[in-house]
Order: C-alpha cells, then structure tokens, then sequence
C-alpha cells in the first residue's frame, strides 16, 4: 500500500478512527527514535517555529534528557532529530 492509497482510505474514516491512526503513528515515532539514539548523541530538538542543538544525557521510556545550553530538559522521542 502507497501513500496515496493510505490517504484514500483515511479520508473516508471517522475522527475515532483518525485520532487511534495518530497515537499509532506517535507511538511507532517514539520506538523509532528510541532505537535511533543513545547517551551521547547530538540531536536537535525540534519544535513549532525552532531547532535547538543538544546531547542525550539520559534515555527514559519515552522521553530522553537533553543538555541544551547548559539546562537540562525532558523530551520526548518524537521532537528529536539527529544532528
């Protein structure tokens, strides 16, 4: 199955089924990078309107701790990106 026959079908879902379609997808995001990273890496955390650079200090469940200029923040999976 290609994208467009992917969006196809979406088009003709409900919104329950949407909505069970993008906490699937956020959850196959989450396990991708999770399996992508590890302490040390340099990653960009990427959010609406900026991309900050940091280092995974700490890998958690579902979220990495990330060293950005000098602070330490929790983030999830999905908002990384490899620097």
């Amino acid at each position: 199955m290609n994208v467009t026959e992917i969006k196809n079908v979406m088009m003709t879902m409900t919104q329950s089924e949407l909505s069970q379609i993008m906490n699937i997808a956020q959850q196959i995001k989450s396990i991708s990078a999770q399996a992508t990273f590890n302490v040390g890496d340099s990653v960009w955390v990427v959010q609406k309107t900026k991309r900050t650079e940091g280092v995974i200090e700490k890998m958690n469940p579902k979220k990495a701790v990330v060293n950005m200029r000098g602070s330490r923040y929790t983030v999830p999976f999905s908002m990384l990106e490899a620097a």
